[in-house]
């Protein structure tokens, strides 16, 4: 399986620069209320290291809520999250305060053979951890690399699936986006106007990796305009000013997120995760700055 790192590195399309155009439409409310949170993928390197102490630095940061990433080890046994299975990382978060509104869970298996059994087992863990939202983080192998409309339309049945099983059980499917999915198809859709139309409302939301949208030249608020009440959650980082495949700080690079942010009432939004997948500064002063940024100038509109 190839890991998020790899798809980093890999994968970005062309991108003409972009300004994201002030919407005045469906404005949300000021809520400098809602809880800012993190997803660990940020700070993997430091989890591997010291979970007790990454988390409690993230709590004493500021954030509240806390995104798991790929979750409990590839076969699903053992201490899969940092050395902590489940219930002993559930038991941490509350320590420090946080909670864990969403996890990515990796869904190749399930996406490439429909067998259920390794869903039901990670959605068991989700529920140890009280999550809201089960989270399918890539695409299958096979659609990621060459996409087709039959290709998505199988995906997108499969995520009608899962999302049954997931309602049955108490959680909400969504889906992460990186920026391939945007590409233009053989009949000049694209593979995410598919899952949007072939997905069911009720049972399939969407978490909108920004960086990514911006990266495939595509306007979010466009997005919520068209499909509103369907990004339940974000991921929110920056693009760097000069080039578009380098991330950065929330409010230091390109992004116009006061925009955005806006409009997070159309969307549907529930859930902010900061994520930085590649860091250039000492990693808790870079999430620090972006946490102080969605929290004094994006929640304070």
């Amino acid at each position: 399986m190839h890991s998020r790192r790899d798809f980093i590195k890999k994968s970005s399309i062309g991108f003409a620069g972009i300004l994201i155009t002030p919407s005045i439409l469906n404005s949300s409310l000021s809520d400098s209320r809602q809880e800012i949170g993190i997803q660990l993928f940020t700070l993997r390197d430091q989890l591997n290291k010291d979970v007790k102490l990454t988390l409690q630095k993230v709590a004493d940061i500021g954030f509240k809520q806390v995104e798991t990433f790929y979750g409990y080890g590839e076969k699903m046994s053992g201490k899969g999250f940092w050395g902590l299975d489940a219930k002993e990382l559930a038991n941490l978060l509350k320590t420090y305060g946080l909670k864990s509104g969403s996890g990515h869970y990796n869904t190749t298996q399930y996406l490439t053979d429909g067998n259920t059994d390794i869903l039901q087992q990670q959605i068991e863990v989700a529920n140890t951890l009280s999550q809201k939202y089960y989270t399918i983080p890539a695409m299958a192998p096979n659609v990621r690399q060459n996409g087709t409309v039959d290709g998505y339309k199988k995906m997108a049945e499969l995520f009608n699936k899962a999302g049954e099983l997931c309602k049955s059980n108490g959680l909400t499917l969504a889906y992460h986006n990186h920026a391939f999915e945007f590409v233009p198809l053989e009949n000049k859709q694209t593979g995410f106007e598919i899952l949007l139309k072939e997905t069911d409302v009720k049972l399939v939301k969407f978490e909108l990796d920004i960086f990514w949208v911006i990266n495939a030249n595509v306007d979010p608020i466009t997005l919520f305009k068209q499909n509103e009440g369907r990004f339940a959650m974000w991921h929110v980082k920056d693009m760097d000013k000069t080039d578009n495949k380098v991330f950065t700080e929330v409010g230091t690079g390109r992004i116009d997120y006061k925009s955005i942010f806006r409009n997070r009432n159309l969307a549907g939004n529930k859930f902010i995760f900061i994520e930085q997948d590649l860091i250039k500064i000492e990693p808790f002063e870079s999430i620090s700055q972006s946490y102080s940024y969605v929290k004094q100038n994006l929640l304070k509109q």
